[in-house]
C-alpha cells in the first residue's frame, strides 16, 4: 500500500485539478476489537478551490469540492468501501450567502457477496455562508438532502486553522443529518472527522484524523474510530 502512495505522489505533476492525497491507517479494530474486525487502509483524494469573487459576472461561483475515499478493507487488501462527494456554491447577489449543491454517493463490497450495500445516491440543495472567527476560516452549510427514502435537512461546519507559521493545521468537518433509521423511523445521525496536521517537508505531513460515528448500530451513543496518516499536498 506505501508503494501505491509514493506512485502517486510521483504521478502529482500530472494531475492538473489535484489538491492532497492522504494515505490513512484505521485503527477502528485496537480501539474496539468487538465492533471490528481488523484494522485497515484508507485511501483518500479531496479537491478544494475557491474561485475568485469578484468582477462583474452574474453568477459568481464560491467553493468546489471534490473528493473520493476507499477503504481497503476487502479480500486482499482489495477495496471493500468507496464514498464520492461532489459540490459547488455560487451567488448572483451582493451579500456572501451561497446557493450549494451537492451529490454524494458509493458502495461496500463484502464477503460473502450477498450483503454488499449501495450508499444511496444522495442529492443535496441549500445555502453555504464561508466566515471567520479568532483566525480559523469556517464554512456553515444547511441543505435539504433528497435519497430514495425522501427529504429529509443536513448541516455540515467545515473548518480550517494554521498555526506555528502554517506547519501545524487543525482542520475538519462535522456533519448532523436526519433520515429513516433501522426500525423505520425518523433518526439523528451525526458524522465528524477532525484532524490535526504537522508538515515536516514542504509538501508532505504526517497526522491524524478522527472518525466519529452516531449511531452505528443499536443502542450504540458514539463510535470513535482515530487514524494516523500521511498527506501529500500539491
Amino acid at each position: 500500500m506505501l508503494r501505491l502512495f509514493l506512485i502517486l505522489i510521483a504521478a502529482a505533476p500530472l494531475l492538473t485539478h489535484a489538491q492532497n492525497l492522504q494515505l490513512h491507517y484505521d485503527l477502528r479494530h485496537t480501539v474496539a476489537p468487538d465492533r471490528s474486525p481488523r484494522n485497515f487502509t484508507t485511501l483518500y483524494f479531496e479537491y478544494w478551490k475557491k474561485l475568485p469573487d469578484s468582477g462583474r459576472s452574474f453568477v459568481r461561483p464560491g467553493s468546489f469540492l471534490f473528493k473520493t475515499e476507499a477503504d481497503l478493507y476487502g479480500t486482499g487488501d482489495n477495496i471493500g468501501k468507496f464514498f464520492l462527494q461532489v459540490s459547488q456554491s455560487f451567488r448572483f447577489w451582493k451579500p456572501k450567502v451561497y446557493l450549494a449543491l451537492q451529490y454524494s454517493g458509493g458502495a461496500g463490497i463484502t464477503e460473502p457477496k450477498q450483503y454488499s450495500y449501495y450508499i444511496p445516491n444522495t442529492f443535496s440543495a441549500g445555502i453555504e455562508y464561508p466566515f471567520q472567527w479568532k483566525g480559523a476560516y469556517l464554512t456553515s452549510q444547511l441543505y435539504l438532502r433528497y435519497t430514495s427514502a425522501g427529504v429529509n435537512p443536513l448541516f455540515t461546519l467545515y473548518w480550517w486553522k494554521g498555526l506555528l507559521h502554517y506547519r501545524l493545521e487543525i482542520a475538519g468537518d462535522f456533519s448532523i443529518w436526519t433520515d429513516k433509521g433501522a426500525d423505520g423511523n425518523k433518526q439523528l445521525f451525526f458524522f465528524a472527522e477532525p484532524q490535526l496536521w504537522y508538515r515536516f517537508l514542504p509538501q508532505l505531513s504526517i497526522g491524524t484524523k478522527v472518525n466519529m460515528y452516531y449511531p452505528v448500530n443499536p443502542g450504540d451513543l458514539l463510535q470513535i474510530a482515530p487514524t494516523i496518516a500521511l498527506r501529500w499536498k500539491f
